[in-house]
């Protein structure tokens, strides 16, 4: 059954590129902006624990993965089939341990041996593979995790957090020299050493900011709706109300 719906949907596709004129005129290009976008919504579907709307957005993103499979189909560069195979045989070849008779002793292990697997397929350096289009906290986060599965790492938890204060006292410094240039550079450090300390304590920085992005939206939006209750706007309030619904806000939200 699962099989049949999925070529159903195919189909669909198919028919879709051949008869509506927006469908057809669409490149990999064209749809790269939405394939992302999909991709976001789908994050914040899991964030809100959402499974209605999750299911939805899987479904928009199944779409775009169908949409650039028919449009290189068309262009006789791969089809779905190829897709779907290439998938099989990556996960069979990247999991010696459940399809061969590799032994492990944890996920360590299997992390482990996904890197040296990929080496052996091709790559030049374990950092291939993480997008240039990631958010860069997310991939500084991906770059580090990659080196440490091959042993760059850092011993100690107390030994990244030396590293951190260090970052961030050379920032202070060429704060105070008015190279701006530079200045960028040791800011990225500290970002840097931050996001490494916070692998060590097993929280994922992009998630963490992400939760914080949306506190302070909803903190502000209060801050929002009180002056606005108040029959004021923003521009009619100072800095001194503001910071009361601020702290209001935290009791409530």
């Amino acid at each position: 059954m699962t099989g049949q719906k999925f070529h159903e949907l195919y189909d669909i596709m198919v028919r879709l590129r051949k008869e509506c004129p927006w469908d057809r005129e669409q490149t990999h290009d064209s749809i790269k902006a939405a394939t992302l976008e999909e991709t976001h919504e789908l994050i914040e579907t899991i964030d809100e624990k959402n499974f209605q709307e999750m299911k939805s957005e899987l479904g928009d993103l199944l779409l775009h993965i169908l949409f650039h499979s028919v449009i290189a189909e068309e262009n006789k560069n791969f089809n779905i089939n190829d897709v779907i195979d290439s998938l099989k045989n990556k996960l069979i070849r990247r999991h010696p341990h459940v399809f061969g008779d590799v032994q492990v002793n944890g996920t360590e292990d299997v992390a482990k041996n996904w890197e040296e697997i990929k080496l052996s397929e091709g790559r030049n350096s374990v950092l291939e593979g993480v997008p240039k289009n990631l958010p860069s906290l997310a991939r500084a986060y991906r770059l580090q995790e990659k080196a440490s599965k091959v042993g760059f790492d850092w011993e100690k938890k107390e030994d990244v957090w030396k590293k951190v204060i260090e970052e961030i006292e050379e920032m202070h410094a060429m704060e105070k020299s008015g190279n701006k240039v530079e200045l960028e550079k040791e800011l990225g450090d500290v970002f840097f050493a931050l996001t490494n300390y916070a692998r060590f304590l097993g929280v994922n920085p992009e998630n963490a900011l992400r939760i914080t992005n949306e506190k302070f939206i909803n903190r502000f939006s209060y801050i929002e709706q009180k002056i606005k209750e108040g029959g004021k706007t923003l521009k009619e309030s100072n800095l001194e109300e503001m910071d009361k619904y601020w702290e209001e806000s935290k009791k409530v939200l």
